[in-house]
């Protein structure tokens, strides 16, 4: 039988929200992960993922990368911001109301005492303008690390500092800065986030509902903890400690985002052993996925957070209407269901009428979301997975069969293809292997995008 992901929720550093007030965005709301995050984006947008990461090879630098599904990440300009002085770590990136992206960062190696913190801001995240380096107003400050972007549902702007004092520079302790001007030139004095205690670094929060959910790095164990609280200073109530999710130790930098399919995603850099992981979440952070190194950037970007946007400019994909698949890296193969199955065999004009309908698809809204699509067959059974293979089944009105019957439309690796994501498992992909297609996790190569990426055509029959 299948694994399936339950029905609805998320995963060292991610901001995401984008704020109303740019153009170029559609359908955001300003403040924290709102339901409007939590859809597929519609036809003729596309979801966009931005990281700005330090690399592991160099933290004079910041790279950027942007993703369509939160794992594919691909670099969009590398060396994209350098500080006139000192070091950038643990870049966290937003977009404010004016439109701009800004980012916070560390400015010393670990090695170093470092009592300010960054700022930097872009109009397009690839040319930067260094703003200005603030000292963090702490009496005896020995060290201000991993500053992170927390915008909350009132719109104001609050930056999360991890701080250690010189009396034990390695016992931080984390506070909240709150933006006094809508310039983010001005900041309230900080405020130590109550119950979450010493000796936590790397806290990363986000609001669902009334609740403030806390995700920082217990300095002692290694782990990354989850707390609780009702108010943005608290106080928190640690709820989860040691290997609660099965992430391991040794892990930091948490981060999340939530996906399309209103789960959600966390990110952290797994240093003692060099990967950057990911793992999702559905039923509001008590379980979560085992985590999975994210293909391509994994060992090469550190400790980031990240925008996620919907933007113009995404596949289209007509619903209601009959089409046809052909590969992309394979043009004279086709989808075709066979026996119940979905397969890639040659089809052309000599094939036979039977050949050619079950080459074709009526393409219909998704039974998941509506905002996806899920296909038919010339009987009327759905195209699902199962086992992680794609089949044809008949609907059985489940929720589980809706999820697995839904897919995303993600740009293919060619001018007017398109590919599939599986609704219920981000980051995986209708993808065809020894003619078979499964739904497969992306690799990050693009082998796997070509693999992945089919043309909507004329249908056969």
């Amino acid at each position: 039988m299948t694994p399936h992901l339950p029905p609805a929720a998320a995963s060292r550093r991610t901001l995401l929200r984008a704020l109303a007030a740019s153009a170029v965005l559609l359908g955001e709301s300003p403040g924290l992960l709102g339901g409007a995050l939590a859809a597929a984006p519609p036809n003729g947008s596309a979801t966009r993922y931005t990281i700005v990461p330090f690399l592991n090879s160099d933290d004079g630098t910041v790279d950027v990368y942007q993703s369509d599904d939160a794992t594919d990440f691909r670099l969009l300009r590398s060396a994209a911001y350098t500080p006139p002085a000192n070091r950038i770590r643990d870049a966290s990136v937003i977009r404010h109301s004016d439109g701009f992206y800004y980012l916070t960062y560390t400015t010393h190696t670990w090695q170093d005492p470092s009592t300010t913190i960054g700022f930097a801001r872009s109009q397009d995240r690839v040319n930067w303008t260094f703003l200005y380096d603030y000292t963090v107003p702490i009496a005896g400050l020995s060290r201000a690390w991993a500053p992170e972007w927390f915008v909350d549902g009132d719109g104001s702007v609050n930056v999360i500092v991890s701080c250690s004092t010189t009396n034990d520079e390695w016992i931080f302790t984390p506070y909240l800065l709150r933006a006094a001007n809508s310039a983010l030139t001005a900041w309230s004095a900080p405020v130590a986030l109550s119950g979450i205690g010493a000796n936590h670094i790397d806290t990363f929060i986000v609001r669902i509902g009334s609740t403030y959910h806390a995700f920082p790095k217990n300095e002692t164990t290694k782990y990354i903890e989850y707390a609780t609280a009702s108010n943005l200073t608290g106080p928190y109530t640690i709820r989860r400690t040691g290997d609660w999710a099965g992430w391991g130790s040794y892990r930091e930098g948490p981060a999340l985002v939530q996906l399309d399919n209103g789960g959600w995603r966390m990110f952290f850099d797994g240093y003692g052993d060099g990967n950057y992981y990911y793992s999702d979440s559905y039923d509001t952070f008590a379980t979560w996925s085992a985590p999975a190194a994210l293909p391509a950037i994994s060992g090469t970007a550190r400790h980031f957070t990240v925008v996620k946007e919907t933007v113009a400019g995404g596949p289209v994909l007509a619903r209601n209407g009959t089409r046809s698949f052909r590969s992309v890296n394979y043009p004279s193969r086709y989808w075709q269901q066979q026996s119940s199955l979905l397969n890639l065999p040659v089809v052309s004009a000599s094939s036979t009428t039977a050949e050619k309908r079950s080459a074709t698809f009526t393409v219909v809204a998704g039974l998941a979301d509506g905002t996806g699509c899920s296909f038919r067959d010339a009987t009327g059974a759905y195209l699902r997975h199962w086992d992680f293979r794609a089949r044809f089944d008949p609907n059985d009105g489940t929720s589980t069969f809706a999820r697995d019957a839904t897919f995303v439309l993600r740009a293919g690796a060619a001018s007017g293809s398109v590919r599939f994501e599986s609704y219920n498992y981000p980051g995986r992909y209708l993808r065809h292997y020894a003619y078979e297609l499964r739904v497969d996790r992306s690799d990050g190569t693009d082998r796997f995008r070509q693999d992945s990426s089919f043309v909507p055509v004329t249908a056969w029959a």
